[in-house]
């Protein structure tokens, strides 16, 4: 049966479809021994030969693993890193090849997915789902109703104006000049929620993703990870 060839390489575990894709344009992969650049090619995985990188790729298998870590800082998202610092995958200490559905940057903590599955991926990564993201910000200074109803309604953060966000206030020590909020916002720019507190003049100390829609990592000791149940995977896929 044919499918797309950065499909069958997404789903092979190789990457994100979006990243496969990538590898296509970048003559990374090859059909029967041919160099393939054009998206959208179809390949019949039960008789066509396809390689990434010189490897051959073997037909996707049934079972993926879904893995959620509660992130400490000083670790960044990616399988591998050219300056050599710690990886997200050094902490799971498993022998499985999987991939960061998403992103946070090196000195942000909390809840992260990583998987095999790159479809899953895909759809989950994917704006029109708009899959909700909560953060714990800790910033330096007093926040005010005004800064809520500021980020509630959507900031410039350079040249994007970002979608209306649930914002609130959890805690204001004025002794120590220190606020605590909540923001929910279902984008991904990058390092988003840092960029929108510096838009209303306040500094982030501290960032913590708690939850990834309905899935928290409250009960998760930092630096340590579990399986998703399947009833969490599918919530997230048909959200």
């Amino acid at each position: 049966m044919e499918e797309r060839l950065q499909k069958f390489l997404a789903e092979s575990g190789i990457a994100s479809r979006r990243k496969c894709e990538e590898y296509i344009l970048q003559g990374k992969v090859k059909v029967n021994g041919e160099v393939i650049t054009t998206l959208g090619t179809k390949v019949n995985p039960e008789k066509d030969k396809i390689e990434y990188n010189g490897k051959i790729v073997k037909k996707s298998k049934k079972e993926y693993t879904y893995i959620l870590l509660n992130k400490p800082i000083d670790y960044v998202t990616t399988s591998k890193d050219q300056f050599g610092r710690q990886t997200v995958l050094d902490l799971l200490k498993i022998n499985k090849r999987l991939v960061p559905v998403g992103r946070l940057d090196m000195y942000t903590s909390g809840a992260l997915i990583l998987t095999d599955d790159g479809d899953f991926v895909y759809k989950v990564t994917h704006p029109k789902h708009e899959i909700t993201k909560t953060y714990t910000v800790t910033l330096k200074g007093e926040a005010t109703n005004e800064d809520v109803e500021k980020l509630s309604k959507g900031v410039d953060i350079g040249g994007f104006v970002t979608s209306k966000a649930k914002v609130k206030i959890l805690k204001v020590d004025k002794e120590q000049n220190k606020s605590r909020l909540e923001i929910t916002i279902h984008e991904g720019k990058n390092r988003q929620v840092r960029r929108m507190c510096e838009s209303i003049g306040k500094r982030v100390l501290a960032l913590h993703r708690s939850k990834i829609g309905n899935i928290g990592v409250k009960d998760i000791k930092i630096g340590t990870w579990r399986y998703l149940t399947k009833k969490e995977v599918d919530e997230l896929i048909n959200c």
